[in-house]
């Protein structure tokens, strides 16, 4: 059994996870240091693993009929992916695509061994079910973004998720990045980051974006 596997589980689940869980999970899980901005999952692939993160973060997307992507939620410590689970539940591919933000530590977990710990283990089913609906709550607020706050509204909140997920006010990101995770132009982007720059939000440099609200030192 892998020793390694139990201590993370044990440091990052603990209380949360039964023993009986912990040590079934190490026997069939795999545990890999993933690099930033590694696609780990694409739309239309068959899902073999569910992803149960351990350190960093992920960014779950989806595309619209013209191959659009538009962000749905950020995964972090402790997260698995709620589409990921529906997917595996019904034999489907994936609807979504998967990528790191970060350096992160992911244990990917065989999908054949979902259903069966849903039945033996308590601690696996309310974990999945709570997954569930805090990802559907996600996508909800994802949808209310679209249709009721207008892009500087969305811009603003996006850049404090970011920078909450990611644990620091300095993003390293692009405004084509962004743009392309608000479904806007950069051109767009480009106009509203002036604006908040000059209302004292933000701070730009090259390739890198600062948060004031995260950085109050340096405002």
């Amino acid at each position: 059994m892998n020793s390694k596997c139990q201590h993370r589980l044990r440091e990052r689940f603990d209380g949360l996870f039964e023993e009986g869980l912990i040590d079934e999970i190490c026997k069939v899980g795999v545990l890999k240091k993933v690099d930033a901005y590694t696609e780990l999952m694409a739309i239309g692939e068959t899902i073999h693993h569910i992803p149960l993160i351990i350190s960093g973060s992920l960014k779950v997307m989806t595309e619209d009929a013209n191959g659009e992507e538009l962000l749905l939620y950020y995964l972090e410590l402790g997260d698995t992916c709620a589409m990921t689970l529906k997917c595996c539940s019904g034999s489907a591919n994936s609807v979504i695509r998967a990528c790191t933000e970060e350096s992160a530590e992911i244990l990917f977990i065989p999908v054949e061994n979902m259903d069966k710990w849903m039945v033996s283990f308590s601690s696996w089913r309310n974990f999945v079910l709570d997954s569930f609906n805090t990802r559907m709550h996600e996508m909800l607020q994802a949808i209310d973004n679209l249709a009721f706050h207008n892009m500087e509204e969305r811009l603003v909140k996006y850049l404090r998720e970011r920078a909450m997920v990611m644990r620091s006010g300095h993003l390293h990101i692009t405004h084509l990045q962004i743009a392309n995770d608000l479904h806007s132009s950069r051109v767009v982007i480009s106009r509203l980051m002036k604006k908040l720059e000059s209302e004292g939000l933000i701070k730009q440099y090259r390739n890198k974006i600062d948060v004031v609200e995260f950085n109050p030192k340096e405002a």
